[in-house]
């Protein structure tokens, strides 16, 4: 009873109108005005609610930073931020919709959880962890539909990665759409001789530095792959561990400094160099950089 939900006008784009035509006293409109929607969030907090605020993730962290910094995570206050249509795959909607830089916002900001699901049920998992951790958290959610390959009840803790795949060549640490790719691309590398171990980094605040150390010491290189900007992402994250405990040859497999544009989804991602090829290129070259 304690949990409300607060959209910015995008309420169906987001998936809220379910919420509110379940639970219409607990549900807020605040409107086009993503930076209110962070302070109404955290004065409802404040009161003791645990509100989940829904909109794009290029509107929100992207347009009310500020708002989440200073009203949500400095105060600490218990809000859930969703982020939305996160990534280039987004599609036609184009560069101004598609967030991906809201990773590097996020886990900069002091206190923030910052999640992102592979699939569905992991999805699901992460929302029911989210309701229940005292203090902010950022879920980065995608648009279009992908593989469900986690199970239903499969176990979900904060800050410690699913091994999918065990292995001793390459060291592949993906996130949200990327770990699918990554389970393909393992797929293809099998063929060419190369034994990848597959890392799922659910959790990329706090980061499990541990799951990441023991893999690269056992394999020699690692390949990060994401769909965020390389700057400031989860390859970044993992690189400064790396740097600080055990480096290795590490190859990226993320935007490279670009926004994206209109398009269909899997065009987009072949175009940004985010899709299953480059996931083995990367890894294929990280194997002969240690070698």
């Amino acid at each position: 009873e304690r949990v409300v939900a607060l959209a910015a006008d995008l309420t169906e784009s987001t998936r809220t109108h379910h919420f509110a035509e379940r639970f219409p006293e607990r549900f807020v409109q605040v409107g086009v005005a993503e930076q209110n929607l962070a302070s109404v969030a955290s004065g409802m907090a404040a009161m003791g609610k645990i509100p989940f605020m829904a909109s794009y993730a290029m509107f929100s962290p992207g347009r009310n930073w500020e708002q989440i910094r200073t009203t949500i995570a400095y105060n600490e206050a218990n809000v859930k931020i969703i982020g939305a249509h996160a990534g280039v795959s987004v599609g036609p909607d184009g560069a101004t919709h598609q967030a991906i830089e809201d990773i590097a916002l996020m886990r900069v900001v002091p206190g923030m959880t910052v999640l992102a699901p592979a699939d569905r049920y992991e999805a699901e998992r992460m929302v029911r962890f989210a309701a229940a951790h005292e203090g902010p958290v950022y879920l980065r959610f995608g648009r279009p539909k992908m593989p469900v390959f986690t199970a239903e009840d499969q176990k979900f803790e904060i800050g410690k990665a699913w091994k999918i795949k065990d292995g001793k060549d390459v060291t592949i640490i993906a996130t949200g759409h990327l770990v699918w790719k990554a389970i393909e691309a393992e797929e293809a590398l099998k063929e060419k001789g190369i034994d990848a171990e597959i890392i799922n980094i659910h959790t990329i605040k706090p980061l499990d530095e541990k799951a990441i150390i023991d893999s690269v010491k056992k394999t020699g290189c690692v390949v990060t792959a994401e769909e965020h900007q390389m700057n400031g992402g989860l390859g970044e994250s993992v690189s400064g561990t790396l740097m600080r405990h055990f480096p290795v040859p590490q190859e990226f497999v993320a935007v490279n400094d670009s926004f994206g544009e209109s398009g269909k989804p899997h065009e987009l991602m072949a175009k940004y160099g985010i899709d299953t090829p480059n996931v083995i290129e990367a890894a294929l070259k990280a194997v002969e950089r240690k070698k």
